[in-house]
């Protein structure tokens, strides 16, 4: 992300089956079954939402919406549809119009009343068939670092290795290519590239501190500020391909810290009291994120700048890309409150840890005030996608011609 597929969100890191997470009888987890869809089209007027709250603020949204329509107009964006159902021309088209009715200028309660009489609902399946979601929150981290190694600054990102073979389009890690041009899929893990020196010379910017360089892999990007006041903007540009497991739970499988306990600080405050046991906890997880510089981001896996509060992580192989969405739960508030939000956002990144159609995560920004939010981030709710009518499209498509 350029994809974030590969990053965890920062509650996914903490979340180990406690209160919000996933339990025997609460599982956001839980997958679609043979030829299910992640979405369903509402039928019933009553259960379509009221839309005249989230048009109230809409700061930033046409922003959002001219990211996913970028994203649309790339020729390679076609192959990934049809998704949930929708067609490519549908997702477009209807953002197209979405946006051209916000530019019309009408009050809260006339748009509310344009879009449900112009556009169909989707409701997600949610993680019990009845469109249950769990929102958890993700955001950009900004850090000191250097770009070269000194006795302050000795914890590396890395770029992906010259070898290293990737899907061109979806950008899946294929595994390492050999001298003789064959690709080894069994690629090295997290401990076994970190300790066999097979990444030396792929050092991007050099970190002070191993749990913010670990943090900058779970988020997937960050604003990195060098000693002459510039920024480094950093973003993920692959991993090798092993499955996440989450510090958390190897903490509390440790017997470091208890559930309740757990929580970006008790981490952090953790591994800073107990540095000699970051290394055998971290190297638990076999994922390993490589990096490389961006500028104009943090994008999403529509290789997109995301925004906050208008950007929206799900699962890419089950939901459409550059989506509009409504988002209905209930969300931090700066003032360290929360409140219940109707807002509409678009769907515009992945994540490691968002599978299945319960799950979906919220992009906060940058900076401490967002990693607070992020971390506070962990509620119910409903996620809804808007599509265009077919009689409205079918009517678009004959002034076209």
């Amino acid at each position: 992300m350029h994809l974030r597929a590969a990053a965890i969100t920062l509650t996914a890191v903490l979340c180990i089956f406690t209160t919000g997470c996933a339990t025997a009888e609460k599982d956001p987890y839980r997958e679609l079954g043979p030829g299910e869809l992640a979405l369903r089209k509402i039928t019933d007027a009553r259960e379509i939402p009221d839309f005249t709250e989230a048009l109230k603020n809409t700061d930033d949204l046409d922003a959002a919406i001219a990211h996913s329509l970028s994203y649309l107009a790339k020729p390679s964006s076609q192959s990934f549809f049809p998704s949930a159902g929708l067609t490519h021309e549908q997702v477009r088209v209807s953002l197209e119009e979405f946006r051209a009715m916000l530019a019309d200028g009408d009050d809260a309660k006339t748009l509310n009343a344009e879009i449900r009489r112009r556009f169909d609902v989707y409701t997600t399946v949610g993680y019990d068939g009845e469109g249950t979601i769990l929102y958890t929150g993700y955001y950009t981290p900004i850090f000191e670092a250097s770009l070269t190694r000194d006795d302050r600054f000795r914890y590396p990102l890395h770029k992906l290795p010259a070898n290293h073979v990737k899907d061109p389009l979806t950008g899946e890690t294929k595994g390492l290519r050999g001298e003789e041009g064959s690709i080894d899929p069994n690629y090295p893990t997290r401990r076994e590239l970190l300790n066999s020196g097979m990444l030396d010379g792929t050092e991007l910017v050099w970190l002070s501190d191993p749990v913010e360089a670990y943090v900058v892999q779970v988020q997937g990007s960050a604003i990195l500020r060098l000693a002459d006041g510039t920024e480094f903007e950093v973003g993920y540009a692959g991993t090798n391909g092993r499955e996440y497991k989450s510090i958390g739970a190897e903490l509390i499988k440790r017997g470091k810290l208890t559930k309740a306990e757990l929580n970006l600080d008790s981490i952090v405050r953790y591994f800073r009291k107990n540095p000699q046991d970051f290394d055998a906890i971290t190297g638990a997880n076999d994922r390993y994120v490589f990096f490389q510089q961006n500028s104009g981001g943090p994008f999403g896996c529509l290789n997109e700048q995301v925004l906050p509060d208008r950007s929206l992580a799900t699962d890419k192989t089950i939901f459409p890309r550059g989506g509009l969405c409504l988002v209905e739960t209930v969300l931090p508030t700066h003032r360290n409150s929360a409140r219940k939000v109707s807002r509409f956002m678009l769907d515009q990144d992945a994540g490691g840890a968002i599978r299945a159609p319960g799950r979906a995560d919220i992009y906060w920004g940058s900076g401490d005030a967002a990693q607070q939010r992020a971390g506070r981030t962990r509620s119910e709710g409903r996620l809804y996608y808007l599509v265009l009518k077919d009689r409205e499209l079918r009517g678009r498509e004959k002034v076209a011609k």
